[in-house]
């Protein structure tokens, strides 16, 4: 490829996969307090997923480009940024624009990744692994001895929570579809197959208190039995309505639902506690305390990385102009882990 050539993939609307455009341009300029990243390594999530769908809550007008997050080298530095940034590999949460060869991102944004960490494995650890750590110790506050309950356990962030939930020395209970059980199993996890097995009552056999915390992705039905299945104390984190991603109709609407079940539940005399998670609460009011935490976690996450707390679980590996082709993968429900893009 050019040096001075961009690569990005645009969603231009409501497409199937085959209907991402792949275009090319001039590589992009930093302007003062920003730099240039060369892509390695960005991901297909459940929010991709959505977008193209035009269900994700509040995604941009189209067309944008996608792409939640990235691991990159910085490759230019703007005014009033140490150019000694040169070079560094870095990581960064987006929500749009990563599937694109170079990006321009504020340095405060940035957020070092650690040496022996490869892009591909940063990357499946970035929003999956601040989403998970954010839920588990800054929510759910989990302790040793605790039990928690995560549903979609072999999931993106579902696989994250459990091994960092299992490393702070909880007991887990996940479900999943069987082929996963094996697996959950070698990692200590006490899996339950959600197709076939009454989740309620099974939970309530090997928790008969009740969990400590659960972590519930799938919303509609599943949120009221999470929220059953809660011990004293206890605390149900809500991050997702998957469930109705196939619904027609406002894309608003299930996540407003599951903010007045919340409310409703947290007004009511009980000593359980339920919140809905949103990795960027909190930007808007107060930016600087917002980036300061954010890089406080990933740097927490990418550490359990490095340490071997968490393992990344990459399903498979292909260059951006594939992306298609990757979001057919990642949405299939055939693969483990995440699917990765390349530049």
């Amino acid at each position: 490829m050019n040096a001075a050539a961009m690569v990005e993939v645009v969603l231009p609307g409501k497409v199937e996969p085959e209907g991402l455009e792949v275009r090319h341009g001039t590589v992009p300029t930093a302007g003062p307090g920003q730099v240039v990243v060369r892509m390695e390594a960005t991901g297909v999530s459940f929010a991709e997923q959505q977008m193209r769908r035009g269900r994700y809550y509040d995604q941009p007008p189209f067309p944008f480009v996608p792409g939640y997050d990235l691991v990159g080298t910085v490759a230019a530095t703007g005014e009033g940024v140490d150019a000694g940034l040169a070079g560094t590999r870095v990581a960064a949460l987006l929500k749009i624009g990563g599937w694109a060869s170079h990006v321009v991102l504020d340095v405060a944004d940035l957020v070092p990744v650690p040496d022996g960490v490869g892009a591909a494995e940063a990357e499946t650890v970035v929003i999956n692994g601040i989403t998970a750590w954010q839920m588990l110790h800054r929510k759910a506050r989990v302790r040793a001895g605790q039990t928690v309950l995560v549903h979609g356990a072999n999931g993106g962030v579902g696989s994250v929570l459990v091994q960092l939930a299992l490393a702070a020395g909880a007991r887990v209970i996940g479900t999943a579809s069987a082929r996963h059980h094996t697996a959950l199993r070698e990692q200590g996890v006490i899996p339950i197959d959600y197709r076939t097995e009454n989740i309620p009552a099974r939970v309530r056999e090997l928790a008969p208190r009740g969990v400590d915390a659960v972590f519930d992705h799938v919303g509609g039905r599943s949120i009221v039995d999470s929220w059953g299945l809660l011990a004293p104390g206890g605390t149900l984190v809500s991050y997702g309505s998957a469930s109705t991603r196939d619904d027609e109709g406002s894309k608003q609407w299930p996540v407003l639902k599951l903010l007045a079940r919340v409310w409703l539940w947290n007004t009511l005399p009980n000593r359980r506690h339920a919140c809905f998670f949103n990795v960027w609460a909190g930007r808007a009011l107060n930016r600087d305390r917002f980036r300061a935490r954010l890089r406080d976690d990933l740097t927490e996450v990418f550490e359990a990385l490095r340490r071997g707390e968490i393992t990344a679980r990459i399903a498979a590996e292909l260059p951006l102009a594939q992306a298609a082709e990757a979001m057919r993968l990642a949405e299939s429900g055939t693969v483990a882990g995440k699917v990765v893009l390349r530049a």
